[in-house]
């Protein structure tokens, strides 16, 4: 018995790591006699009773055996069926039932706890965090968590007033894991983990890593949530997905901020909600002719001003505009739209939110413990610590979770080069080299390989897309040559080169062609994406719009060509939500986009550019299918400095088809320009950004024009158009 008080003190002291060796059903050894001996930890109880299920059992009386709460049932049978409930009255008079979780198997295996070890756990989000399950016939909730080195970690929610001490879980040995199942619980419940660090502090709360939702911020508790009950309506999406290379097929993505593309201005400019984002977003992106949408990070954030990246909830989508179920019905809805979705994912570091990852278990379980590895001095975060096996393991079950669950179709993979080095973003001394002497982050390089292999291996068709901004080689190419396994990558120096040379007044432009032409030499040395993003457009950078120079119709003139310069350009493409018709004020997340400015006639006349842009884009397999290798493309010619003119041809995979197009950065019309072309006969316009339809000078080709035998420019024919001011135009030979 001395041994047992000291296990009981154990567990009313919330330090017991072993609590089925004490609690629930015992068969013991009493004054020479096998006995069935059932405890339970009860510190609200006045008394209590075991009572079973099967209606030929006569109920039990518990005694307590320990002053705090501990109660414990004896039966001379040594074998009695299950499962059992105790009947408890506490001391407010209040008589209720409960199964007894001790009860109950543990139900992680053996071997899932052998492929966690080992890091190749891949369906961790199924078997770790709280998953609605069965046990012996009886609904209730599987926890599980991983915590190395607590001394003891418990279940707390208002289903046992939020004492750790009531629903300790099993240490689950040598991988870390500690596990209980608690019977009658069901989704929406409130939880946290309660764990003791080691030392001399006291217990820590923990939200749930895996959790699938999450309260509303402030608030952090995770939430119970059953994943497996949307039905899904989108078999032909995907189906159609896995046999789909979405390197030749057309991509233009809208990106949006989902707490800002439009808010309910009437209600105190609340957000839409999942629900009426499938109402409203849907059939927008979908007017406009984008193919894709990419959202912010949806995962779930503590603080709205990091706009996703920084967050705390890697399987639960931010209870913002509504729960798990809700998101799964927009995805659904883009994809009988036939839109893809792609989804923002920060894997390269978390904050130091109380609730969250930090100090998980009372050390550095996530993160490094030298600030020189694991502090990002730029965004006051915590970086992960990616040579740990189940830090690896946590985020491929991140990213393969959002592709599985939620049918993402592709993640744009946030801060990829501040996981590359090992010295971003510091001064020397305040990093530490690799084993080989080198400022690059093996351990990152080789969680990024095994992430793309294992996306691409296990969900055909998806998109695994690296915002990275150096000139790492490789990083779109396979990893068994040597590369990263990325699907494409964000081509932030052709952002950077455009928007500099668009600045500039158009009079100083013929000093910088080589700012647009320079970005054909390394065009096709990666899967490219052009984007103009968020990045671009907050923190006085100014909007798209206000970045361009001359009087209003200038600048309206000069979107359009930017617009047009980036669907002709090889490489696929982005655009962030808002520069579509010209927003004049900058991003700000706390506000809506400025729809009003559609009343007027210049921003109509962008939005109509930008969705007929699309719709030549995805129509002509010349403008998309050959977008990362030379044969796509051809300069007409590049050096026309002097007029600030670009020409070059598009070319389908067959060269049988082809598009002439034709740029001018001035304001400056060109009446009489000659062009040369690969073919003679008759060339149709198939677009003008200065068409009156756009706000333009309606300075078009109004009819067919003649490519006659006269070698101009590298081609064997040529013909004489009229170039207008500060616009694109786009011909294409008539068959």
């Amino acid at each position: 018995m001395s041994l047992l008080q000291d296990q009981l003190k154990r567990i009313v002291q919330g330090k017991e790591s072993n609590p089925f060796s004490i609690l629930g059903p015992h068969q013991e050894i009493r004054n020479g006699q096998s006995m069935f001996v059932i405890r339970a930890f009860l510190p609200c109880a006045t008394s209590a009773t075991v009572v079973w299920d099967t209606p030929n059992g006569s109920p039990l009386p518990m005694r307590r055996i320990h002053p705090q709460g501990v109660y414990e049932a004896i039966s001379a049978n040594d074998h009695v069926k299950m499962p059992y409930r105790i009947r408890i009255k506490d001391n407010r008079g209040n008589v209720f039932h409960r199964h007894d979780p001790y009860a109950f198997p543990l139900c992680l295996s053996e071997y899932d706890l052998y492929l966690f070890g080992e890091g190749t756990l891949y369906q961790a989000y199924d078997k770790l965090g709280a998953r609605v399950c069965s046990s012996q016939g009886i609904s209730g909730v599987d926890f599980a968590v991983w915590a190395p080195n607590a001394v003891r970690v418990g279940v707390v929610g208002n289903f046992n007033e939020w004492d750790g001490r009531m629903h300790p879980m099993q240490n689950r040995g040598s991988t870390g894991i500690w596990e209980l199942f608690i019977p009658d619980l069901g989704e929406g419940e409130l939880y946290k983990f309660e764990i003791l660090p080691p030392g001399e502090t006291g217990p820590i709360l923990k939200a749930d890593p895996f959790a699938k939702a999450a309260e509303l911020r402030p608030k952090t508790a995770s939430v119970v949530c059953d994943l497996t009950r949307y039905a899904w309506g989108d078999k032909a999406w995907m189906e159609a997905r896995s046999t789909r290379d979405c390197l030749t097929q057309p991509l233009s993505i809208y990106e949006v901020h989902m707490g800002s593309w439009k808010r309910v201005i009437d209600q105190d400019a609340r957000w839409l909600t999942y629900q009426e984002m499938a109402v409203e977003l849907v059939p927008y992106v979908n007017e406009m002719g984008f193919t894709h949408v990419e959202l912010l990070p949806v995962t779930e954030h503590p603080f709205d001003g990091s706009w996703g990246y920084q967050c705390t909830g890697y399987f639960a989508p931010t209870s913002r505009y509504g729960p798990p179920t809700d998101f799964m019905a927009l995805v659904d809805a883009f994809h009988q739209a036939g839109i893809g979705v792609i989804m923002d994912w920060a894997p390269a570091h978390f904050p130091d939110d109380p609730h969250g990852l930090a100090l998980f278990d009372g050390t550095h379980l996530y993160d490094h413990e030298d600030p020189r590895l694991g502090y990002h001095p730029e965004w006051k975060s915590r970086i992960f610590n990616f040579s740990r096996t189940e830090v690896k393991n946590f985020l491929i079950n991140s990213a393969l979770m959002w592709l599985n669950h939620y049918h993402i179709d592709g993640l744009r993979v946030d801060a990829v080069a501040s996981m590359l080095y090992l010295d971003y973003g510091r001064q020397d001394g305040e990093w530490i080299p690799n084993r080989f002497g080198g400022h690059e982050n093996l351990e990152a390089v080789e969680f990024l390989k095994e992430l793309n292999v294992k996306a691409h291996q296990e969900y055909p068709g998806v998109m695994m897309i690296a915002e990275e901004s150096t000139a790492w080689p490789g990083v779109s190419r396979p990893t068994n040559e040597g590369g990263l396994g990325f699907t494409l990558k964000w081509n932030m120096g052709w952002m950077h080169d455009t928007l500099e040379y668009f600045s500039l007044d158009p009079i100083h432009r013929k000093y910088h062609h080589d700012q647009l032409t320079f970005s054909l030499v390394y065009a096709f040395t990666e899967n490219f994406v052009l984007v103009l993003s968020h990045d671009e457009v907050v923190y006085g950078k100014k909007s798209l719009l206000e970045k361009m120079p001359g009087d209003e119709w200038q600048r309206f003139a000069q979107l359009r060509v930017l617009f047009g310069y980036l669907f002709s350009h090889p490489g696929k493409k982005m655009l962030f939500m808002g520069g579509e018709f010209g927003q004049w004020r900058e991003w700000n997340h706390d506000h809506s986009l400025q729809w009003d400015l559609l009343a007027y006639e210049g921003h109509r006349g962008i939005q109509r550019w930008m969705a007929d842009l699309n719709r030549l884009y995805t129509s002509q397999p010349a403008l998309y299918q050959v977008d990362f290798d030379w044969t796509g493309f051809q300069w007409i010619d590049l050096h026309d400095n002097e007029q600030s003119i670009l020409s070059y041809i598009r070319w389908d995979k067959d060269r049988s088809d082809f598009v002439v197009c034709l740029c001018n950065f001035t304001p400056v019309p060109r009446p009489n320009y000659r062009v040369g072309v690969p073919r003679d006969g008759w060339y149709r316009e198939r677009l003008n950004s200065d068409a009156e339809r756009y706000g333009g000078s309606n300075t078009v080709n109004r009819n067919d024009v003649h490519a006659d035998e006269q070698p101009w420019q590298g081609q064997p024919y040529s013909m004489v158009v009229v170039l207008p001011p500060l616009a694109v135009v786009f011909f294409q030979p008539n068959i």
